[in-house]
């Protein structure tokens, strides 16, 4: 979002609780930008080692640039304590299921559209398996305005890599998908491999639905993490976030 050195700029970052999935209390970090708006919204579904300290300050990342964000914690209902040791938990149980999620994804994204300084629109993002539920909100509660997947793995799911908490592949729902999509992935990845990326992009074509993706020769999965070395990389992770708030603005508005 444009701006320049004499103008205010503040924002607001907070927890709160607010209704989920079959109306149980859930929290979420609210961060937004201090001002009368109107702004968009988006809802940042964390990627799967949980609601951690990457996940809030990309949130507000996106308050900086002009969008009031909803992260909300999806494992809050089994257990709290630091976001490493929760995310354990979650793993041995095997995630949290899909349904829940996507009706805490739309929860979200109805809390933004009914407050007083929202422009009316809102769009979901998620990394990791944040992106592929990212995808499944987007295609199962109609509704969003634009959606944003940044390497999801299991979007593509083989009949054997279904579970109870995993019981659909996301991209067999394409057809439904009412907004626009973006893609971002690494040549390297292995979850989605770019064999993967090809499937679901042969879907999104086959049904006419509108769509972008950015595939990155040199990265693998993760490649915004700068908290991770391994996984970093710093030229294609800029670019990408250029795509991801040019993306956001052409759809949400800013």
């Amino acid at each position: 979002m444009p701006t320049t050195t004499d103008k205010y700029e503040g924002m607001i970052a907070e927890s709160v609780s607010i209704p989920g999935h079959n109306g149980d209390m859930i929290h979420a970090y609210y961060a937004r930008p201090i001002g009368d708006g109107p702004f968009p919204g988006i809802v940042w579904v964390h990627h799967f080692p949980g609601w951690d300290e990457w996940s809030k300050e990309v949130s507000r990342k996106l308050a900086y640039h002009g969008y009031a964000v909803v992260a909300p914690d999806l494992y809050c209902r089994v257990d709290h304590g630091s976001p490493e040791d929760v995310a354990v938990k979650i793993r041995g149980q095997g995630g949290v299921p899909d349904p829940q999620v996507v009706g805490d994804a739309a929860a979200c994204r109805d809390f933004l559209r009914a407050q007083a300084n929202s422009n009316g629109k809102v769009g979901v993002i998620g990394t990791c398996s944040g992106g592929r539920h990212a995808v499944l909100a987007a295609s199962c509660a109609p509704g969003f305005d634009a959606c944003v997947d940044l390497w999801g793995g299991g979007v593509v799911m083989r009949p054997e890599d279904l579970t109870e908490m995993r019981p659909v592949s996301p991209v067999d729902y394409t057809k439904q998908l009412d907004c626009a999509l973006l893609g971002l992935f690494g040549n390297d990845d292995r979850a989605p491999t770019p064999e993967q990326v090809d499937v679901h992009e042969a879907a999104l074509k086959q049904h006419g639905r509108e769509y972008e993706f950015h595939r990155y020769d040199g990265a693998g999965h993760g490649f915004f993490y700068y908290d991770r070395p391994q996984a970093y990389r710093a030229e294609q992770a800029v670019d990408g976030w250029n795509k991801v708030l040019d993306f956001f603005a052409r759809k949400l508005g800013s």
